[in-house]
């Protein structure tokens, strides 16, 4: 399910979700990010591209309309040389560009046998550099989502160092219960990953910026 299906299906479960648009044309990609605000990211969206940085489907940072819709033709017109222009695209995801925070990752992956496995970790660099993740079988509740987040070796990266602000971890289980909720009540759904959500202060919530479902075939 490719990511903006993937984040419908979250919209659905109360995620908090950057807020993004489906632009199908370089005037509406423009007029989108004028309405929420610049800077904004491009995606290219479509039934196949699941790499999207391998094609040239990602913009960062584009400040004004000029820049929103120059990157709207130049994407289009890189994923078509890179994938062939039969290749079917639905259009450009715009996105607003968030504040920095911390980055952290989401999974599910589901056993044959056992049912849903939740996975949390910190995300970006961190996620293969460290391999620093923990696990828990769903449904699980929110203390259970608590000591998930407490039981990563980096957890005092999230606590806040060197006079860094504590990482608001109320959001993170939240959004870890409401995961379990979702892999529990539709087993439909093979893996999941959400990554990045990114995480602000305490108090300051999360949001999801990018997110993938695997669905199982039968």
């Amino acid at each position: 399910m490719v990511e903006i299906r993937a984040l419908e299906a979250l919209t659905h479960y109360g995620f908090p979700i950057v807020p993004y648009k489906l632009a199908t044309s370089a005037d509406e990609a423009a007029a989108a990010a004028a309405q929420m605000g610049f800077p904004v990211v491009l995606k290219i969206s479509g039934p196949k591209i699941l790499h999207k940085t391998d094609v040239g489907g990602v913009k960062l940072n584009l400040g004004d309309e000029g820049s929103v819709k120059q990157g709207y033709e130049a994407m289009i017109r890189t994923v078509r040389e890179k994938l062939g222009a039969e290749v079917e695209i639905w259009g450009v995801l715009v996105q607003k560009m968030l504040d920095p925070g911390k980055e952290i990752i989401l999974g599910v992956t589901r056993d044959p046998r056992f049912g849903p496995l939740l996975m949390f970790g910190l995300g970006g660099i961190y996620t293969e550099a460290l391999r620093d993740v923990s696990f828990r079988l769903a449904p699980i509740r929110e203390n259970v989502a608590m000591e998930m987040i407490k039981g990563i070796r980096s957890y005092r990266l999230l606590e806040g160092v060197r006079g860094e602000a504590p990482s608001d971890l109320q959001a993170l289980a939240d959004c870890l219960t409401r995961l379990s909720q979702l892999v529990t009540r539709h087993p439909q759904i093979k893996e999941l990953d959400i990554n990045p959500l990114i995480v602000y202060p305490r108090g300051k919530g999360a949001v999801v910026v990018d997110a993938r479902i695997i669905l199982s075939e039968t």
